[in-house]
């Protein structure tokens, strides 16, 4: 498909699993990952080319049943894609999968833009009305991949705008501050194994029907978690590390099967030293974790062995 557009990764940075729990949630595009749609060359393909376009041939097929059974449901020209799809449709993605950055958010935003019929366009009819219908949307497109969807993933991939998203639901494109010049940054760390999202989230959920783990939640890592986005939007950087602290160390104790095991000992030390701060990316179980130092390169002496990959400059 010449000149098809790019879709890119997604980082969250601020609302994984409070998102589900009323939590405020800060997400962004991530260019160093994207995908887009091409087309098999026969003789010439591979077998990621013929993977992906069975995969798009099946995700096709659960789109059809959606469409059917959902009132609410936006139309897609079935006879294109489906064309496309036998002439040897695949999406061209470098974006890794279960590594918490959005593989399957950029393909849900690359089939809503290229194949539905009166979509939500984010340069002519995107309004501060439509938004949140624009990630219902999404978010019942991703359903195929996770079991259920908050919709931000591919919401952001589609945008390709930052996104925040407030405890009462409201949804507000906005400008990230001004990447500084001082000494801190958010970084990634790769774990080096994929994350399962669908069963970290069954040990949330089953965590959540305890009421003293909503409790603790609610009132320490929503808290912490809103703070960190507050100060961060506001440039206060002081704040920022002070509840980043705090975010941490609960995630530590209460979170622990969401962090990937190799990672642990390196949390714990960037606890003990105030060197940096790691909290997840996504659901965990592996994949990226995201850190934060306030003077990188005193941090990066211990990190440098684990290849961190710099994603914004405080």
């Amino acid at each position: 498909m010449s000149n098809s557009p790019l879709y890119y990764a997604k980082i969250l940075l601020f609302g994984e699993y409070g998102i589900i729990s009323n939590s405020n949630a800060l997400s962004i595009p991530f260019s160093s990952f994207y995908g887009s749609f091409g087309f098999i060359t026969k003789g010439a393909e591979t077998p990621e080319q013929i993977e992906s376009n069975r995969h798009l041939a099946e995700y096709a097929k659960y789109l059809q049943t959606l469409e059917i059974n959902d009132e609410f449901f936006t139309k897609f020209d079935f006879e294109r894609l489906n064309r496309h799809i036998i002439e040897g449709l695949y999406f061209n993605s470098s974006i890794p999968q279960g590594f918490g950055v959005g593989s399957s958010g950029a393909l849900v935003a690359a089939v809503y833009d290229t194949y539905a019929i009166n979509k939500i366009d984010p340069d002519t009819t995107l309004s501060q009305e439509n938004l949140p219908l624009l990630k219902k949307q999404l978010a019942i497109m991703e359903s195929y991949f996770h079991g259920k969807s908050s919709g931000m993933d591919p919401l952001i991939c589609y945008l390709k705008i930052p996104v925040l998203l407030s405890s009462s639901n409201n949804l507000n494109p906005i400008q990230l501050p001004e990447s500084g010049n001082s000494s801190a940054a958010i970084f990634l760390i790769n774990s080096g194994v994929p994350g399962k999202t669908q069963s970290m989230v069954s040990i949330f959920m089953e965590k959540m029907k305890n009421e003293g783990f909503r409790r603790l939640l609610k009132n320490q890592f929503i808290k912490y978690n809103d703070a960190c986005i507050d100060a961060f939007l506001k440039g206060e950087i002081k704040v920022f590390f002070k509840n980043l602290k705090k975010l941490s160390s609960w995630v530590l104790t209460h979170f622990t099967p969401m962090i990937p095991e190799n990672l642990v000992e390196l949390w714990e030390k960037g606890l003990a030293t105030n060197e940096y701060y790691l909290k997840l990316c996504g659901s965990g179980g592996g994949g990226f974790v995201l850190g934060f130092a306030p003077d990188y390169e005193k941090a990066y002496k211990t990190l440098s062995p684990y290849n961190p990959q710099i994603i914004f400059r405080l």
